[in-house]
């Protein structure tokens, strides 16, 4: 009897049998994987994210296996089958089929993720300083806005283009919601790159701040006790206008302002039963399988697309000019001000909430330890939500 081991471990037998590119890739990625979950457990990436996508990515790429047809494969998902029969068969083999068809290829997810990060904010801080908040917040758009015309450049559609500009607006949620709407084709790669870079935010953002900030001016200390009050009714009815408004605007994207205001308001309206729901069960629910799906998307066939490499260069490029445009919109202020407003403040314009409003305390705080800009930082960040979900209606509303 001729036994061939190979055929017993498959995923090292497609490993031997793929074009060595692919091999290649595929141990790369499960190491890189690996050190996903390593970082997320360090704290240096964001956990909650980096771990299930590290596990994902690296068992993926780990349980190729041949099909009868003598194609290579997963178990995992299809995210490119649009054929109703051949869907309907998939969705019983696929372990994870169905959450990713009934929930991730609609923006389900995205609108989930929002509803707790609504939750999550306090729109008052906006309210308290609202031109500040939004002065800072349109800043942290140029990267959003000045990688359009550089993605068309690169050969890209203005929808794809505009699907990847998006990803400088930090907002993983809102990237996702865009790129099913615009580019659906790929949305597999800018997922995968925005949800990478988004957890990059943490170490990259610091150093910027002290390449363009002196420490003088990262050390001032700002004047609080100004700040209004601001009532739970006014919270509600501002969040009620204003998702009314930008719904009737840009009704394209109403299902992400629904979402969003709709967290803000139940959080404010006191609500204890949805808010513990919310902020617990549909929050990690959401966030843990939006981890993992993008781990399992990131097989070696997708992250080898070439297109994947303009993703990469565009997207980190729009990352970074918002992060610069943060920054000027908090040079500018502490110039308006008379030198007295803290420039890094400004980082938190770019809306990864709260990440980047953590990141400009930290800094803040390593400069002048009796500095507090959290306030301030948050108003900035929340209004750089609201202005990533403007732009995602636009982009959507004249390019769909």
């Amino acid at each position: 009897m001729n036994f061939d081991i190979l055929s017993l471990f498959q995923g090292i037998a497609t490993l031997v049998g793929q074009d060595p590119t692919f091999a290649v890739a595929r141990i790369v990625l499960m190491l890189l994987g690996i050190s996903f979950v390593y970082l997320g457990y360090k704290g240096i990436l964001e956990a909650l994210i980096m771990i299930p996508m590290g596990l994902g990515m690296a068992t993926v790429n780990a349980s190729v296996l041949f099909f009868p047809d003598g194609k290579t494969g997963t178990i995992f998902l299809d995210p490119l089958i649009t054929d109703p029969s051949a869907l309907v068969n998939i969705l019983q083999i696929n372990w994870l089929q169905p959450i990713y068809t009934l929930s991730f290829t609609n923006g389900l997810i995205a609108c989930l993720v929002f509803i707790g990060i609504g939750v999550l904010c306090d729109i008052g801080f906006v309210l308290a300083r609202p031109f500040s908040s939004m002065f800072l917040a349109l800043w942290g758009e140029l990267g959003s806005v000045t990688v359009f015309p550089l993605a068309v450049a690169f050969g890209m559609t203005p929808q794809e283009a505009a699907a990847t500009a998006i990803v400088g607006g930090a907002d993983g949620p809102m990237v996702l919601f865009t790129s099913l709407m615009l580019s659906p084709h790929l949305f597999v790669p800018i997922g995968i790159v925005a949800y990478l870079y988004l957890s990059l935010c943490y170490g990259l953002y610091p150093y910027l701040i002290k390449a363009l900030i002196p420490k003088k001016m990262q050390a001032i200390q700002m004047d609080l006790r100004g700040m209004p009050q601001i009532t739970p009714l006014q919270k509600i009815m501002f969040s009620t206008i204003t998702v009314t408004i930008l719904c009737l605007l840009f009704p394209v994207a109403g299902p992400l302002f629904v979402s969003f205001f709709l967290g803000i308001v139940i959080r404010e309206a006191g609500i204890k039963p949805y808010i513990e729901f919310v902020e617990t069960t549909v929050l990690y629910c959401a966030t843990f399988f939006l981890g993992l799906l993008l781990g399992v998307l990131c097989e070696a066939g997708t992250i080898l697309n070439p297109v994947v490499l303009k993703i990469l260069i565009l997207g980190s490029t729009a990352l970074m000019l918002s992060g610069v445009g943060g920054l000027i919109g908090g040079i500018l202020l502490y110039y308006f001000s008379g030198k007295k407003y803290n420039p890094v403040i400004g980082i938190a314009g770019v809306s990864c909430v709260p990440t980047t409003a953590k990141v400009a305390q930290k800094v803040v705080f390593k400069a002048n330890p009796r500095a507090m800009i959290m306030p301030l930082a948050l108003g900035a960040n929340v209004s750089g939500v609201i202005t990533t979900a403007i732009l995602a209606g636009i982009y959507c509303t004249l390019l769909k």
